[in-house]
């Protein structure tokens, strides 16, 4: 997969959002600091008094040096203290306080992308009465984005799961073609856009084991998916499909696509998982701005042992830059 990036630009920084405190985020943003040495721009907005490293305070974006001596902090005050594996019911709305600061930073162009660290949702329902399912849809609400699409991508696959975090049984009823169209074109869009890729190749998924079969297997290809592709193929779209999952996923197949549209959760990540288990990243398509974030969770049983790995986080923040400087060329 190849993008045309103009990489002259010079692009403010990348603001990080802590995430739980309570969890690895912080540990592994010290690690990819230390790993990515000043090469890509970041900062982080939290409250300093939750890191142990050393860190160079900020009073805004814009006094940011270029070679910082340490993890740029902007700095947010949280009620309570970072206990690891222990989330605090006090620094819940701080958690959701600076992820809503960090929209307005990249909003506003002061920064150049938004990469979330993890959030732990039961610890913001139970602590701020968080309404929203998940950190994506409170994204989406704070952008004013009626929908958008999850891509988890490393650099030998993007997938796109169209159903995502619902029972197997609940897939086919979800699976509507209106859901499909939208996240087809999220997806070639986002990709035009933010990888700089000209005319994407989209590979459709079949629903069912060998994409139906002709019908012998499930009749959603041939009643839904086919004509949906003819239909968008019409209009200049680079679809192909539906293919059966279970051989669309080996490397000679993936040369011929630059993203794959999934018909469910585990159809899209597991194939990724396989293929890149620590280094996937999670990118939110159709946002008015890049946000990428590492695919895990909080991990609270490691936390404070000095064990967590930044692989993901280190891809996450490559990803956003790489994105953000795709959207300024």
């Amino acid at each position: 997969m190849t993008n045309k990036v103009d990489a002259s630009r010079d692009l403010p920084p990348i603001i990080v959002s802590c995430g739980e405190p309570a969890g690895i985020g912080l540990e592994i943003v010290q690690k990819a600091w230390t790993t990515l040495a000043g090469r890509i721009p970041f900062v982080l907005l939290g409250d300093p008094r939750h890191l142990d490293g050393p860190i160079h305070s900020l009073n805004n974006l814009a006094d940011c040096p270029a070679q910082p001596d340490a993890l740029p902090v902007l700095g947010h005050e949280f009620a309570g203290q970072a206990v690891p594996g222990k989330p605090d019911p006090r620094n819940a709305q701080g958690v959701i306080d600076v992820i809503a600061r960090g929209v307005d930073l990249v909003t506003t162009g002061q920064a150049s992308a938004l990469c979330t660290l993890p959030i732990h949702k039961k610890a913001l329902k139970d602590g701020a009465g968080f309404q929203h399912p998940g950190h994506t849809e409170y994204l989406a609400d704070l952008a004013g984005v009626d929908r958008v699409v999850m891509m988890l991508a490393c650099p030998d696959l993007r997938v796109v799961p169209t159903t995502i975090h619902i029972a197997l049984d609940a897939v086919k009823a979800t699976l509507t073609a209106d859901l499909l169209e939208d996240t087809i074109r999220i997806t070639h869009d986002a990709i035009v856009r933010d990888f700089g890729i000209d005319a994407p190749r989209l590979a459709i998924a079949g629903l069912n084991p060998h994409a139906g079969e002709g019908g012998a297997m499930g009749l959603e290809e041939k009643q839904m998916i086919s004509p949906l592709i003819t239909r968008l193929a019409e209009e200049g779209y680079n679809l192909t499909g539906p293919w059966s999952a279970d051989t669309m996923f080996h490397a000679g197949a993936r040369a011929k696509y630059d993203a794959a549209i999934c018909m469910y959760h585990d159809q899209a990540l597991i194939p990724i998982k396989t293929l890149d288990f620590a280094g996937g990243v999670n990118v939110t398509l159709g946002l008015p701005f890049v946000r990428t974030s590492p695919d895990h969770g909080t991990a609270f049983d490691i936390a404070g042992q000095g064990v967590a790995d930044p692989t993901s986080f280190v891809a996450a923040l490559e990803m956003a830059h790489e994105m953000a400087k795709a959207r300024a060329s």
